[in-house]
């Protein structure tokens, strides 16, 4: 195995070429979770190491003013996973401790760009899919902490970096319990459109080292990334950031840790599916381990310790949604349907600010605005709300004070 030394003295133990696709890169990662994964290399507790990751879809989207390229994006290949890493003396039960130190886009005006897409309803979908059927897209640029886009005018935030996917390896009685019940919910509605939930699949899978046998077998039934499930995986936790401290549910014999999807800022709950400000770059990690950890702390799914380090805004623009959904149907306590209409009545919102539904649409998947559960127990409405900083805008959005200009367009598909 070929690794490389930082300047800042650490080990890069996974490195990669932006110019080569996920299964010709020098070390090669995957893009299933599965156990029978090798690992990529070895360290003891306490180690420090830097792991580098390509963007989720393995370089598909491309810094241009066209959104075909999500419209069209090839969703059996995401997300390309670096890794796994063994933590020596791990063993089933213990809990891995995550330390994360530094996350970041590559240093260079060709690679300290971003991207936040709207996909399209018949691939991927979104969270506001039935309003926003069709692909859009918005190309940031990343500044030291600050993004701006050539899309979006007017608007300046900083980002929180941290990686929206990051765990452990299940073990094969978690990978069956997974595909099981996924199955089982498939089975439900399996022509829905966009499904409800992804099958394992063998085409473009990529699985390591494994070869042959292995990895076919590997790749039949490894479980694919999208969702966060008890190891942690896809979470798009917009604070799990530099400073953090995640404590990671052990399931194999040397955990195996893997992560990538790095975000240079996302809003919580990633509306868009492809929400966040996507980026490739580089982590920086320690690690130990805490012998027996999941049953002396009861840990069955991930904590983590918040970081110090956040965007210090304190002016906020506040919607509300209640469980009403946009037929006038009464639902009980659904806070799925409460943020959603909180996330809609923000965007009308933006739009009297000259903006369109999808540059709005776009800013809340990027911008560091909060969702919050606010009500939970008043029967028969959930309350969700979302705080969007009044000060990321560099135009005028008080009520009855701002002023409508409109340039820039996200970038659609043809």
């Amino acid at each position: 195995m070929t690794t490389t030394t930082t300047t800042m003295g650490l080990e890069t133990l996974f490195g990669v070429d932006l110019n080569k696709s996920w299964s010709q890169q020098q070390i090669v990662g995957h893009n299933r979770w599965h156990p029978d994964i090798p690992a990529i290399a070895s360290v003891k507790p306490g180690a420090v190491f830097r792991m580098e990751c390509k963007d989720w879809t393995d370089g598909q989207i491309q810094n241009n003013d066209s959104a075909n390229d999500v419209r069209d994006v090839d969703l059996s290949i995401p997300h390309v996973l670096s890794g796994p890493i063994a933590i020596e003396g791990a063993e089933p039960g213990d809990v891995l401790v995550v330390d994360i130190l530094d996350v970041a886009p590559f240093p260079g005006k060709v690679t300290e760009w971003g991207y936040t897409g709207i996909f399209a309803q018949e691939n991927g979908g979104c969270f506001l899919t039935d309003h926003f059927p069709d692909a859009h897209k918005a190309v940031w640029d990343l500044r030291g902490v600050v993004a701006t886009s050539r899309h979006i005018p007017d608007v300046r935030f900083v980002g929180i970096s941290h990686p929206g996917l990051i765990g452990c390896a299940p073990s094969h009685e978690l990978l069956n319990t997974w595909n099981k019940r996924e199955a089982d919910l498939i089975a439900t509605n399996p022509n829905r459109v966009p499904p409800l939930a992804l099958p394992p699949l063998e085409k473009n899978a990529v699985m390591g080292s494994l070869k042959g046998g292995n990895m076919q077998n590997a790749a039949r039934e490894g479980a694919r990334t999208v969702p966060p499930r008890e190891h942690g995986g896809n979470c798009d936790i917009k604070n799990l950031t530099r400073g953090s401290r995640v404590y990671f549910p052990v399931y194999i014999k040397g955990a195996n840790l893997s992560m990538g999807d790095l975000h240079f800022s996302q809003g919580d709950g990633e509306i868009t599916f492809c929400g966040a400000i996507e980026m490739a770059g580089y982590i920086d990690l320690q690690v130990n381990l805490i012998k027996d950890g999941m049953n002396t702390y009861k840990i069955q799914s991930p904590i983590f310790r918040s970081s110090p380090l956040e965007p210090r805004y304190t002016n906020f623009m506040v919607f509300e949604g209640i469980s009403v959904d946009e037929s006038g149907k009464q639902h009980y306590m659904d806070a799925h349907i409460a943020y959603k209409n909180a996330c809609l009545n923000a965007i009308d919102y933006l739009e009297t600010c000259g903006y369109t539904g999808e540059q709005a649409y776009i800013l809340l998947g990027a911008a560091p605005i909060e969702g919050r559960i606010s009500g939970i127990v008043d029967i028969p409405n959930a309350c969700c709300s979302l705080y969007l900083p009044m000060e990321i805008f560099e135009r005028d959005i008080e009520p009855m004070r701002h002023a409508v200009s409109q340039k820039g367009q996200v970038a659609m598909s043809s």
